[in-house]
């Protein structure tokens, strides 16, 4: 009996039949496919280089004044490159006992104006968001647009009429010049953006409240703040960040040393007729960023998740 013959395993790809010619093209190192294949990625990695690149420049400022915060006062313009050669340690100590009080004194100063302003945006352009939002009243379109042309109105405007109206309540060097206006809903910004919120949640919800026996302010409290997170949380940021590094306000409002907040303490370590201590102003600078830093690093996914669903481009 004799044996068959041995026949050879069809190869994988045998049932494709022959390449074709895209194939074979595509197989040569500067065919036009592998060319438009890479030219989206290194389209990607250009523009990913220039962003790190406008990041750097951005920041360098901040680099800067973080180094020469180490520096000696004498190095700090002579060498102006990121990294001393001297380090002096003695411009943080140097910095916190330098006036009047120490500096964590100013530091709290401005964390109880920055406390007030924030309680005092979230509560009340809370609620004239939701009443431009969802109540009806005569006049509600007007006074929504008186509110929003107040957005226009410089602060150089309205400080003068503020002044002499703090000052006949006998509030000046004191901090309710600072507080009291924001449990007003005068940051008409604020306004404007929870109403654009308010405006995304669906009526339905208000309506199930309604027939559960639900008045306005059980809606308020209880439907709409827990639904409206983000928005709260963005105008907590924007307020935290505007009301700590506000310079103008506090200048005129603030003029005993002892009530100064960080920026007007900042400001008396520069002499306008002596030589400024730089090196701790910018040790001290640095301190004051910290607490700006960490507000916005641990709120950034609800600042840019507020951003996004209220409709503010």
């Amino acid at each position: 009996m004799t044996d068959a013959p041995v026949r050879p395993a069809p190869r994988p790809d045998a049932h494709r039949g022959p390449a074709t010619l895209s194939e074979v093209a595509a197989s040569y190192p500067d065919s036009p496919r592998r060319r438009r294949r890479l030219g989206p990625s290194l389209r990607r990695v250009a523009r990913h280089v220039a962003l790190i690149a406008f990041g750097l420049i951005m920041l360098y400022p901040l680099l800067w004044m973080l180094a020469s915060s180490f520096k000696p006062t004498d190095l700090i313009f002579r060498e102006p490159g990121l990294i001393p050669t001297e380090l002096d340690l003695g411009n943080y100590t140097d910095g916190w006992n330098a006036l009047l009080h120490p500096f964590g004194h100013y530091l709290m100063n401005s964390a109880l104006v920055v406390l007030g302003c924030v309680l005092g945006n979230l509560v009340s352009c809370s609620m004239a968001a939701y009443a431009f939002a969802r109540l009806k009243f005569r006049g509600r379109g007007i006074w929504f647009a008186v509110m929003l042309m107040s957005i226009m109105l410089p602060i150089h405007v309205i400080i003068v009429p503020q002044y002499i109206l703090f000052s006949s309540l006998e509030w000046i060097n004191t901090f309710l010049p600072l507080i009291v206006p924001k449990l007003l809903a005068t940051d008409a910004f604020f306004v404007f953006l929870m109403v654009q919120f308010f405006r995304g949640i669906p009526k339905e919800l208000d309506e199930a409240a309604r027939l559960d026996g639900c008045g306005h302010g059980r809606i308020f409290l209880q439907i709409m703040l827990p639904l409206s997170l983000p928005a709260l949380a963005t105008t907590a940021i924007f307020t935290f960040i505007w009301t700590w590094n506000d310079f103008f306000s506090q200048l005129i409002f603030l003029t005993r040393p002892d009530m100064y907040t960080v920026p007007l303490a900042l400001r008396t370590f520069v002499d306008a007729t002596s030589n400024s201590s730089w090196g701790p102003l910018f040790a001290m600078s640095i301190v004051s960023l910290i607490p700006v830093f960490l507000v916005f690093l641990f709120g950034q996914k609800y600042l840019v998740k507020g951003i996004a669903t209220t409709g503010i481009k």
